[in-house]
């Protein structure tokens, strides 16, 4: 009994001293401030949604819908008025993310495995972010809101999203982010300069995308950049600095990393920051590690050049075909990456040559591009040789899921940034000479107005609004699928879906499923044998329909 009773408190013990390793070892420690002064700054409110600190930081919401924000100063002072400025958004920003989280993981169980594999995973994560970015996403998580503090207190937290794009691409070794950017220069554009656009295909709810922020930046140290993001993320994922410096991110498959590093964002924002030419920027990822793979690609006004930066976990290089058109879709393209095994298992497996060769085409039916001419493309959702493939196709340059659509002129320093829904809305204009000039008056319409690209045509559609309701009722039906009471299942509602989006595969593996619900099996097979005929985007998901298919033959 006694040896029972000694084993019982050794164990206890051991869990114990595991329990406080586990959290000191995992707890992210915010950088030391030697001027804290900035903190007894206040935010004034000049009208709804109109505010300011210091007379020249500011966030205001024009009148297309787009945030617009500009901060100055030093690393802390840049966080800590960003987080006082949009500490609202960031609040709506972070329930938009924990609410789809738990969409996508209803388990309580699992959502605690991941909090406390990713907190493990990222114990050093601190140590290959810059301290100046530490300073920064200390200031905002100032200002961050407690309501969160289930997941991690407001630092570690903040600091961890910063990380998500690369967790969520660990994790699933998937593309979570299938995004379109390519460029012309040169004879292919009307006025000779560089041309640059990219889709932003990353979608996480409609919610999430609703506040989308051009923030405008003059650090004390660096180069006064633009970039497109929401509230709390520092990162860069599509951006251009005052130099004509442009930077925008396409994931790639990836190894598996047994330890965080940079994520990607941040060093897309050092280079943003710091770079001034091509060769800059490749120095600048030379000397950062990153723990998933990424390709950058880059334009650069001194160089009248554009690039793609490949990094995977062990080799950084430099793709430039010294062409006059260069498109980026998923997959690596240089010598050295392009024959590894696993860019020909991702260019196999998934939609990214097909988006690749899909924008050749577009690019070649126009002789000379302009912004116009790029937003056409940026807005296309059709396949290749214009095949109708459904709305909402991973194969299409456009998949109605973009969280923003951005074109760059670089040597002007002006960008088009588009305002939503997705690419269908305005595509707003903005000059950085302006912008970063001494006679801003932020007080007046910051944007250009005669150069705004008008909305699409398509938004104004019958079919918009089937795929408004497509959307709804597919989440609908997948809630029903994964519940025992399938009371929205019904053949009144099955016939509607059908007619909603019918040249996607989507549609008729929802209708397999639904029937498969009710117990129609000919009619779930009937559904899934239309699926497999139409164009699908990954070969897991085929694969997934043909299994399906056949156990029901079976």
């Amino acid at each position: 009994m006694k040896k029972r009773y000694k084993f019982l408190i050794a164990f206890v013990l051991l869990i114990i001293v595991f329990v406080i390793y586990f959290k000191v070892r995992v707890t992210l420690n915010p950088p030391d401030i030697a001027n804290t002064s900035v903190l007894t700054k206040q935010r004034t409110k000049l009208t709804d949604n109109f505010y300011v600190i210091d007379k020249t930081n500011f966030l205001k919401k024009n009148k297309y819908g787009l945030w617009e924000l500009y901060v100055s100063g030093n690393d802390f002072d840049l966080g800590v008025k960003n987080g006082k400025l949009t500490k609202e958004l960031a609040e709506y920003q972070e329930e938009a993310f924990v609410k789809s989280l738990k969409s996508m993981v209803p388990s309580d169980f699992y959502l605690n495995f991941l909090k406390y594999f990713v907190a493990w995973f990222d114990r050093d994560i601190d140590q290959y972010i810059p301290v100046e970015y530490q300073k920064e996403i200390y200031g905002i998580s100032l200002n961050a809101s407690k309501k969160f503090d289930f997941i991690a207190p407001n630092y570690q937290r903040i600091l961890n999203y910063h990380a998500a794009h690369d967790i969520g691409h660990m994790v699933q070794n998937m593309h979570l982010v299938a995004c379109t950017a390519f460029g012309v220069r040169n004879s292919r554009s009307k006025d000779r300069s560089l041309l640059v656009g990219r889709n932003m295909d990353f979608y996480v709810s409609d919610q999430f995308a609703e506040n989308k922020i051009i923030a405008f930046y003059k650090p004390q140290n660096g180069y006064p950049f633009a970039y497109i993001t929401w509230a709390g993320l520092i990162g860069v994922i599509s951006g251009m600095n005052n130099q004509g410096l442009t930077i925008t991110l396409n994931s790639a498959k990836s190894d598996i990393p047994s330890e965080a590093k940079m994520p990607v964002s941040i060093l897309a924002r050092k280079i943003l920051q710091y770079a001034s030419t091509i060769d800059e920027a490749l120095a600048i990822a030379k000397t950062s590690q990153t723990f998933v793979s990424e390709a950058f690609f880059i334009s650069s006004a001194n160089d009248n050049d554009f690039a793609i930066i490949e990094k995977s976990l062990d080799t950084t290089i430099l793709y430039r075909p010294e062409k006059e058109v260069l498109i980026l879709t998923n997959h690596f393209q240089s010598k050295a990456m392009s024959n590894r095994p696993l860019t020909i298992e991702n260019k196999k497996e998934t939609e990214t040559v097909y988006r690749w060769k899909r924008v050749k085409q577009l690019l070649g039916k126009i002789p000379k591009h302009s912004v116009q001419s790029f937003v056409d493309i940026l807005r296309n959702q059709k396949g290749l040789n214009d095949k109708n493939i459904g709305m909402g196709n991973e194969m299409a340059i456009n998949q109605l899921i973009a969280h923003h659509s951005v074109v760059f002129k670089p040597q002007q320093r002006q960008l088009w940034i588009s305002v939503g829904p997705y690419t269908l809305g305005k595509y707003i204009a903005y000059d950085l000479n302006r912008i970063f000039s001494d006679s801003l008056d932020f007080r007046k319409d910051i944007f250009i107005d005669t150069l705004c690209i008008a909305e699409d045509s398509f938004l104004h559609t019958k079919e918009y609004q089937n795929f408004v309701t497509f959307k709804s009722m597919t989440n609908q039906f997948k809630n029903a699928l994964n519940s025992d009471k399938s009371n929205y299942i019904t053949t009144q509602n099955i016939e509607k879906y059908k007619h909603l989006n019918p040249n996607f595969y989507y549609t008729y593996f929802i209708l397999g499923e639904c029937y498969q619900k009710l117990g129609d099996i000919e009619k779930a097979k009937e559904n899934y044998t239309k699926a497999l005929e139409k164009d699908i985007p990954k070969e897991n998901e085929r694969n997934r329909i043909k299994k399906k298919l056949n156990e029901l033959n079976d």
